[in-house]
């Protein structure tokens, strides 16, 4: 398993010159009843949705571009190793087989590949991509959800459509609390049969 020297690269010189950082947000959200700053840029319902790259359990990078055609629901979530993300990760993994094929899911989190390989195998998540933004932190960043002080991903869920655009977003205000899956799921699902229109 070996990470590409570009990645490296440019996870090196954003994290090291915080150019990347942008936009302080502080009191949007709460962890434990205590208000937490966010990093980065917002991002809102109806702008296109900006372009990022992750990585999967092999350090391979994935773009968001990579699924463009199809509707895409992304799930971010602080770290698989806690109870709620645990159960949002796998809520989505159960749901995603009806979504259809036109829907593709994502659950993206700033562990490790390797932690989240573990947790994948253990809790036989198969229906969706889990993926991690711990190399260049362009999503946590590009999407206003980088939590300062503590290199964790805000709860959020989006809905992006098969022009790249924004259909849906939730920014769940206690990250100890569960997203609105019907929500969410019913925003992938009209996105998708809007893709005939």
């Amino acid at each position: 398993m070996r990470l590409t020297t570009s990645i490296i690269s440019a996870a090196m010189g954003s994290l090291a010159t915080g150019a990347a950082v942008g936009a302080e947000r502080p009191t949007l959200v709460s962890m434990g009843g205590k208000p937490v700053t966010l990093l980065g840029s917002e991002v809102t319902v109806g702008q296109k949705a900006p372009d990022f790259t992750v990585v999967d359990a092999d350090f391979n990078p994935v773009r968001l571009g990579d699924f463009k055609g199809r509707v895409v629901l992304i799930s971010a979530v602080p770290s698989l190793d806690t109870r709620v993300c645990s159960l949002q990760t796998k809520r989505f993994n159960e749901e995603a087989a009806a979504l259809g094929p036109g829907v593709q899911v994502l659950t993206i989190s700033e562990d490790l590949p390797f932690a989240q390989a573990r947790f994948c195998k253990a809790e036989k998540i198969e229906g969706i991509k889990v993926l991690s933004d711990s190399v260049t932190r362009e999503f946590g960043l590009g999407y206003g959800l980088l939590i300062k002080g503590r290199g964790l991903l805000a709860r959020s869920v989006f809905v992006v459509d098969q022009d790249g655009v924004i259909r849906y977003l939730e920014l769940v205000a206690e990250l100890t609390r569960e997203p609105d899956y019907a929500r969410a799921l019913d925003a992938a699902r009209q996105a998708a049969r809007d893709k005939g229109r």
